[in-house]
């Protein structure tokens, strides 16, 4: 009977995939920290014969290439994509066997990327599904533009022709398993629903619904800006990875924290935004555990630059150092646990400090009987993407999107800085950028949906 068990890896939108037939395995798109699989593996008693890559990821270090040499599988890669290791050049319409009566069918699905495959799961009685990788994902596709904007038409071009082949190549009933879409910004628009078939997409996905010049332009026209890290993982994963270091960073006391702020590095605060407006040390930045701390940590960093990691326990550092491996940032500098007090060391405790927060209602008290709309004194700060910006905003606000918040500050005027964005985890890591550089701020800890309600004029 075949079995396929999903990997979840929610922090970054990914999915990996073992498929088996109670002896042999085979496993799609690994995340570095192999552990998981290896894991799984033994839980189910089976063996992984086959480690596949839909495509070169860009959006993590892949675990593929040491998961093979660890289990002695075969590791299948396009034959077209250059890489740097040995592997087993894979091109469409090859055939591998998993067992008797259980093969994968390789298939060319260009779009994602220039030489991107999928893989259909055969059973004994047929297509079970196809593992679609950055190709057709849950009521969407993968996005073009990853290579660059130069290409993004053309994979757009190639993204639709390949949904439609796969639409055509299995039965309706068949599962549909993407790698990517369930946050990853990887997906050229929002994902819905936690499976599908491909009966559903041919219903729901534009890519199988809309003619061509009107699919490219629909894509197109959704793509907004993706992390800046991704410019480091395809060149990693066409390198061939090293295997993940998990083991314990070294311990930093108040005095080496101190320091490391004072030269600027980044200390980052893995606690909720909450507990950070209420208590932290002066001069951290706040990305909680409770978000997608590594996408934007990933994101907002000067590549290689030192990161220091602050934890209400070691459990709460040890995932964070796991979730900066699965982008690359291999050897936190330094990391430190218990709570701001203790950071800040018995001398300095007025190194502690908090975030003033306030509503949606707030806000909209602060501006009632003001000159059009805005006090002169105060600025409304949106740290949301230019797609949402566009969707709606607040009259008057200021649009700069985090990840360009710190080279923007001068851009801000003097005064109290009331910064909100759609749920308020990036409203809390830009208003403790905006504190690091000592600008009075307000973080809006609200959902921006409650905007229009509180009475805040808004631009649809």
């Amino acid at each position: 009977m075949l079995d396929v068990q999903v990997v979840e890896t929610s922090s970054l939108g990914d999915r990996s995939y073992l498929a088996h037939d109670g002896e042999s395995a085979a496993v799609i798109d690994p995340q570095r920290d192999i552990d998981r699989i290896l894991d799984l593996a033994g839980r189910l008693g089976v063996r992984v014969t086959w480690v596949l890559e839909t495509h070169v990821h860009n959006d993590y270090v892949s675990g593929g290439l040491h998961l093979a040499r660890l289990t002695g599988a075969r590791y299948g890669v396009a034959a077209a994509d250059e890489v740097s290791f040995d592997r087993v050049p894979l091109s469409d319409g090859d055939v591998l066997k998993l067992s008797a009566e259980t093969r994968i069918r390789v298939v060319g699905t260009p779009g994602h990327t220039f030489h991107h495959l999928s893989y259909i799961l055969d059973g004994a009685q047929g297509p079970v599904g196809v593992f679609t990788g950055g190709s057709l994902l849950f009521g969407t596709t993968g996005r073009t533009d990853l290579l660059g904007r130069q290409h993004s038409a053309e994979l757009a071009r190639r993204q639709r022709s390949s949904a439609h082949r796969l639409a055509r190549a299995i039965p309706g009933g068949a599962s549909v398993w993407p790698t990517h879409g369930f946050g990853s910004f990887c997906s050229a628009a929002q994902t819905g629903g936690d499976a599908s078939t491909i009966g559903r997409e041919r219903q729901v996905n534009p890519a199988l619904l809309l003619a061509e010049t009107e699919f490219v332009h629909q894509t197109l026209a959704g793509l907004d800006d993706y992390p800046a890290y991704y410019a480091h993982m395809g060149i990693r994963n066409m390198a061939g990875p090293e295997p993940i270091d998990l083991t314990p960073v070294d311990v930093a006391d108040p005095a080496e924290l101190r320091r490391r702020i004072n030269d600027g590095e980044w200390v980052v605060d893995l606690r909720s935004r909450k507990a950070y407006a209420h208590s932290h040390l002066a001069g951290t930045v706040s990305l909680g555990l409770d978000g997608p701390m590594a996408t934007w940590l990933g994101w907002l960093i000067d590549w290689g630059t030192p990161i220091t990691l602050l934890g209400g326990t070691s459990g709460e550092v040890s995932r964070a150092q796991r979730e900066l491996a699965r982008i690359g940032v291999d050897r936190p500098a330094a990391a430190a646990t218990g709570d701001p007090r203790r950071w800040a060391g018995h001398q300095h405790h007025h190194r502690v400090t908090n975030l003033v927060t306030a509503s949606f209602a707030d806000l909209a008290a602060e501006l009632r009987g003001t000159v059009d709309g805005l006090p002169m004194a105060a600025v409304v700060l949106d740290v949301r993407q230019r797609n949402e910006w566009q969707a709606s905003h607040i009259r008057g606000a200021v649009h700069i999107p985090l990840p360009e918040l710190r080279r923007r500050l001068d851009e801000l005027a003097d005064g109290p800085v009331w910064v909100h964005c759609r749920s308020g985890y990036r409203a809390a890591a830009a208003a403790s950028l905006l504190a690091r550089a000592h600008k009075t701020v307000v973080l809006i800890d609200d959902a921006f949906d409650h905007a229009g309600a509180a009475g805040i004029p808004m631009v649809a």
